[in-house]
This record gives C-alpha cells, structure tokens and sequence, in this order.
C-alpha cells in the first residue's frame, strides 16, 4: 500500500500482527469449544471491538496524524460500522435457512471475517492504485453509492430462495455436499471422497456475501479519506467486530424495521459527498454528525414504533 509521510510499513505490519493476535486469542481462549453466545456477551464484545477502535483512533491515529486524520478515521469507522449491519441481516437470513446450530455460529462468522479480511485488504490496495491513476473513477464510485443507496431505500425484501442461489447452484455441481451437520466441520471424508458439508456451504455464501457488500462499504470510505492507512484500519476494525455485532442484533433483528432506511440515506449522503466535493465541502466533522445523527434517528424510531406495536 502506498505509504504517507508519517506512516511507515512497519505501522501497517505491527497492525496486521495485533489482529492477527487478537484473532488466534479469540479462537483459542474465549472460543476453543463450540458455544451458544448469549446477548450479553455478545452486547460485551461489540463494546469490546468499539472501544478498541476508539483507542486505536485516540492514541494512534490522532497523536500519529494529527486532529483531521483522527475524524477521518472515525468517520470511516462509523460508516463502514452502519454499513455492517445491513450485511449482518442477510447472514441471520443465511444461518436461519440453513438452521446452522447456534453453537457453531460462531465457527462460521470468525473464518468469514478471515476471508473478508484479506479480500477487503486487497480490494482496498486496487481501490487506491486505481484511483492515484485515475482521480476521475472516484465520481462513477460517489455516483455508484448513490445509485445503491436509493435502491436500498426504495427495494423490497425478497423472501430468500437460496434453492435458486446461483453459488449454491455452482457449488453443488463442483462439490459432493452431505446432507447432515457433522459438528463444527467444513468438510468431512465420505466413501472415499471429500464432500462439503452444510456448514461449509454457509461458510462460503457468509464470505461471497461479504463480497458483495464490499463493493458499497469500500467505495464508501474512499469518500471519507484518500489516505490507505486510515481506510484499511478502520474498515478493518469494522469487519472484526461484525461478529458481535451479528449476535447482538440477531436477538432482535425484528425492532430495527427503519436501520436499513437510515442506512440508505447514509450510503446516499456519502455518494452525494463524493459527487460534490468540487462544488462545496462537507467537513469531516460535520460528516460524522450527520451520519451519526441519522443512524441514531432510525435506531430511535424503530425502538419508538416497535413499542407501540407491542402496546396494542
């Protein structure tokens, strides 16, 4: 990744070794067996990753970089939190399709955000040589979230048909799958082949999901910073506390009817940001009130409208 005058190779290299460590600790301290993770662990850890990520942008990025790099990081952080959430609704729809057992949930969320780690790294590093090239392809990518923000807004949730799921079509003919769970395995050995099992077909639509939502999230923070440092932490934050996060929600997916509006106009706004940045200029600052504000409104009114509901 290209390098900017404070920070050097060995910033990135010191925080791909700390995530690293974080990861095996979680695989091998607070997850060695399978487990159901309950709401209040789950509510414990994503305090745990924001808290992280607050740290990180007040006693690294800020002393490092100075007070703009610091807002951008935070900004950056928030967005590609907000835009986190939309993803955790599709896979709640893909583990409860497949009734993957809550205890190996867990499995399936840490080796997906693995794999979203390193496809977004790399889609990071071809977002910025791409753009240093070409200023220009930063208005198609501003033009391209606000297209997906409107048709966020103004889509309908489809039932999930995955027997019509063009990976899971794909997969079934290059790969014998069993029919069964076989505990906590991607894959077991059965008359002498290697078939895939029913977990490891959630694994692989977990992480093609991802995909997906990382052509909005990643050129959503290209809108925040020009800065490769600053997008690959904070995006990198982002991803790694999807699992708690995922747990927290999956509770009660239902009370956040208007998360995805709110999500929408956050996708919008920042495409518009984009757009316009020749025209006027939206601080950062302002940028993460904004965002702020209108995640926290469609978290209110969904608490408000589901109460009344309830008292009916």
């Amino acid at each position: 990744m290209p390098i900017t005058a404070a920070i050097t190779n060995l910033d990135y290299a010191g925080f791909v070794v700390a995530v690293v460590v974080l990861l095996i600790g979680d695989l091998l301290w607070f997850h060695r067996r399978p487990k159901e993770v309950s709401f209040q662990e789950a509510l414990w850890g994503t305090l745990f990753w924001v808290l992280l990520a607050t740290g990180f942008g007040i006693g690294f990025i800020y002393p490092k970089l100075g007070h703009e790099d610091a807002l951008e990081f935070a900004l950056g952080y928030v967005i590609e939190l907000s835009l986190s959430m939309d993803n955790v609704f599709v896979i709640a729809l893909i583990l409860g399709y497949f009734a993957v057992p809550t205890q190996h949930q867990h499995r399936v969320l840490f080796w997906g955000i693995i794999g979203a780690i390193v496809m977004r790294g790399s889609l990071i590093i071809l977002g910025v040589a791409v753009i240093q090239q070409f200023h220009w392809v930063i208005y198609l990518l501003g033009a391209l979230l606000v297209f997906s923000g409107i048709k966020l807004l103004i889509g309908h949730d489809e039932e999930m048909r995955m027997e019509d799921n063009s990976i899971v079509r794909a997969v079934r003919k290059c790969v014998p799958l069993t029919k069964n769970f076989h505990g906590a395995k991607f894959w077991v050995r059965e008359k002498g082949r290697i078939c895939l099992t029913p977990l490891g077909l959630v694994l692989i639509l977990v992480e093609t999901t991802d995909l997906m939502f990382a052509f909005d999230s990643i050129p959503a923070i290209f809108g925040v910073s020009d800065d490769s440092f600053i997008i690959f932490t904070s995006n990198i934050f982002a991803v790694l506390g999807l699992r708690s996060l995922y747990f927290a929600l999956s509770h009660a997916i239902a009370k956040f009817r208007y998360l995805k509006a709110g999500i929408a106009v956050i996708v919008v706004f920042v495409g518009a940001r984009m757009l316009g940045q020749h025209f006027f200029q939206i601080s950062t600052g302002m940028s993460l009130l904004v965002v702020g504000m209108v995640l926290a409104t469609s978290l209110a009114v969904s608490s408000a409208v589901d109460r009344m509901r309830k008292s009916k």
